[in-house]
């Protein structure tokens, strides 16, 4: 009888082995998870502790044309959850809480002691923004009784403190109250205890916030801080480059650089090529690569599977750009644009905006992306397998329908800008009109790996099972 077979280590990945390992380790392998109704909050719970999982940071942004970006990752994985079951986990639930993580981000509260060294810096003047360090340190007193005021009232916001001070042009009109809680949340001596319904900032002291259990917790020397959080970010990516890897929790060049290297000595990074990448790349063991990624989901353009513009290039071909604040006449694609994402491809973006008023989810434009850029579009095989333009606009109808119920609104209706615009309210159209019911999908059975990396070492974690 023959022993068991060596797993051979994988040395080489494909770009479309890297784009479903990238798409698998972010929930997207086997598209939205079935399970209880949303309105079940067990189920949430079991559902949002999974997402987090799964992306680890959900980045918070103030643009709210469509909805808050810290709700859309949830939807584009999970589909209609409940979002009022995400501000209860966060705030009620204290299972994550608010720091500066990738940018303003909500993170798993267990965290927290991984990222006490950014506050220690920022207590320090060090690793923020220079004019809110500046403010700190010149006007440490009015600080001082600003903490001073969050420990004998809070919680309470920016507006609520005794001597806020008027709104400034700078700083998106921040008042010094404002500058002051922004400078202590960053240092660590508030934290952020949840939000207004305005969207506005509560601050309280850590004691009154973070769990008992996670203050309890010593507090890592940075190196080991930030060789957690490289791992954490290779369990989030997949497949990486070192940029990529330092990027999700914004650490630097010279801090992350020696922690990859111990982590690839220790075998808890693999170092492999990709086809077309330009640098070495870096994985976790014990991943598997799906051989297909059925996935039909909108992204916001704040979402950790594409927030690093170079990384989607990479795997995707798609150039993605924020052009909130660029001046309309010079926007190419709109507003807010988000991509979707289609089996294991970015294949078009749309235009996005809730009109509240009138109960309409508008499509102001809606863009076909080339198949050229795809990265394989030069493979005449892979070339036939893109999907068309037809299934391009009805899969992403569908999506808009999904969409607009979750976030409340009725129809769908789409401007004439764009190279998929025509054809998306065609396939809006034809999902209005009234025919037989469609039989149910069958349950997706789970795919084989097509590789899989070596299993890891002990001790180091699994990922958490799919949600039901």
């Amino acid at each position: 009888m023959s022993g068991p077979i060596a797993r051979r280590p994988v040395e080489r990945l494909t770009a479309a082995q890297a784009r479903r390992l990238a798409l698998s380790v972010q929930g997207f392998a086997r598209g939205r998870p079935a399970g209880p109704a949303a309105s079940a909050r067990g189920a949430d719970r079991r559902r949002l502790r999974w997402l987090f999982e799964r992306v680890g940071v959900l980045q918070i942004d103030s643009v709210n044309v469509l909805s808050r970006s810290h709700y859309l990752p949830g939807w584009s994985r999970l589909g209609a959850y409940s979002r009022a079951a995400l501000d209860d986990y966060v705030h009620r639930d204290r299972h994550a809480y608010e720091y500066w993580a990738h940018e303003a981000s909500f993170v798993p509260v267990g965290w927290e002691p991984l990222l006490r060294w950014r506050a220690e810096a920022a207590l320090a003047g060090e690793g923020m923004w220079r004019g809110l360090a500046r403010f700190g340190r010149e006007r440490a007193d009015y600080v001082a009784r600003a903490l001073a005021e969050v420990a004998a009232n809070g919680p309470v916001t920016a507006s609520q403190l005794a001597d806020a001070g008027a709104g400034r042009g700078a700083w998106w009109g921040w008042t010094d109250g404002k500058r002051a809680l922004e400078f202590l949340l960053w240092s660590g001596q508030v934290c952020a205890a949840g939000r207004r319904s305005t969207f506005e900032r509560l601050y309280d002291l850590p004691e009154r916030v973070l769990p008992a259990a996670v203050r309890a917790v010593p507090t890592p020397d940075p190196a080991a801080a930030h060789r957690a959080l490289l791992a954490h970010a290779a369990d989030r990516l997949g497949v990486a480059l070192a940029a990529d890897l330092r990027d999700y929790f914004r650490l630097s060049a010279a801090a992350a650089r020696p922690r990859l290297a111990e982590l690839v000595e220790a075998g808890e990074l693999l170092e492999v090529t990709v086809a077309g990448w330009p640098a070495p790349a870096y994985l976790r063991p014990g991943l598997a690569i799906p051989r297909r990624v059925d996935a039909a989901a909108l992204l916001s353009p704040f979402d950790s599977l594409i927030w690093e513009r170079s990384r989607t290039r990479r795997l995707f071909g798609m150039e993605v750009k924020l052009e909130v604040y660029t001046p309309a006449q010079e926007r190419r694609h709109g507003y807010y644009v988000l991509p979707f994402l289609l089996g294991d491809r970015l294949v078009a973006r749309v235009d996005l905006k809730a009109d509240r008023a009138a109960g309409v989810l508008r499509v102001p434009a809606a863009w076909l992306e080339p198949a050229e850029n795809q990265p394989d579009a030069r493979d005449l095989a892979v070339a036939r397998t893109l999907p068309t333009r037809g299934e391009v606009a009805a899969a992403l109808a569908a999506e808009l329908v999904g969409l607009s119920a979750w976030l409340g609104l009725g129809p769908v209706e789409v401007a004439p800008r764009g190279t998929l615009a025509a054809e998306l309210a065609r396939a809006l159209t034809a999902r209005a009109v009234p025919g037989p019911a469609p039989a149910p999908d069958p349950a997706p059975a789970p795919d084989p790996a097509s590789v899989r990396v070596p299993e890891p070492a002990a001790g180091v974690p699994a990922r958490a099972a799919d949600p039901t």
